[in-house]
């Protein structure tokens, strides 16, 4: 009677053991394609050669999730300013390069949040902001090369490129996937 019982709870652990293994694939399975499938947006003509996330709130999930820093530009599609960045940051091979360390947004038009949160220093555009692993705008990124007024408006490349490895500085305790 003994050995059966031992024999009974011994088949119990590993069905018990089975059964958290498949629900623990379950949810990782879950889990990957919910902080994962945002990662299909629209380049709105900032270059397809990056990968953007499908929308904010997906970006800040992903980054928060790969405790990746946030790149978040914000423009409309009547703006000349930003139709000027975008080949500029398009064709850039050292933003390309930077961006594999980054969780890409580009919002356009009405997808611009609401929050003043994502206008520090006024709703103009085009604005970069970069937010960090935690998810929050980080102040101290700003273009340094730019107007103390406009602190988030880049025009070239090199400033931009210059934000991002400041940020990858700054965040250099955080563990990036890249």
């Amino acid at each position: 009677m003994v050995l059966l019982l031992s024999r009974l709870q011994t088949k119990n652990n590993y069905i018990n053991m089975a059964a958290g293994t498949l629900a623990k694939a379950f949810f990782s399975l879950f889990y990957a394609k919910v902080h994962c499938s945002g990662m299909t947006g629209k380049d709105n003509g900032f270059g397809n050669n990056y990968v953007w996330a499908g929308s904010l709130e997906s970006g800040l999930q992903i980054a928060t999730h790969h405790r990746k820093p946030l790149m978040v530009i914000i423009h409309k599609s009547w703006c000349t300013a930003c139709r000027n960045l975008k080949p500029k940051f398009a064709n850039s091979p050292e933003i390309q390069t930077l961006s594999k360390n980054f969780v890409m947004v580009n919002l356009i038009d009405e997808d611009e949040p609401k929050s003043n949160v994502f206008a520090p220093d006024g709703s103009y555009i085009p604005r970069i902001l970069f937010i960090s692993p935690k998810g929050l705008v980080d102040p101290e990124i700003v273009n340094e090369e730019g107007s103390s007024q406009h602190k988030y408006f880049y025009s070239k490349p090199e400033q931009i490129a210059k934000s991002m490895r400041k940020v990858l500085e700054k965040y250099n305790l955080e563990h990036f996937d890249a």
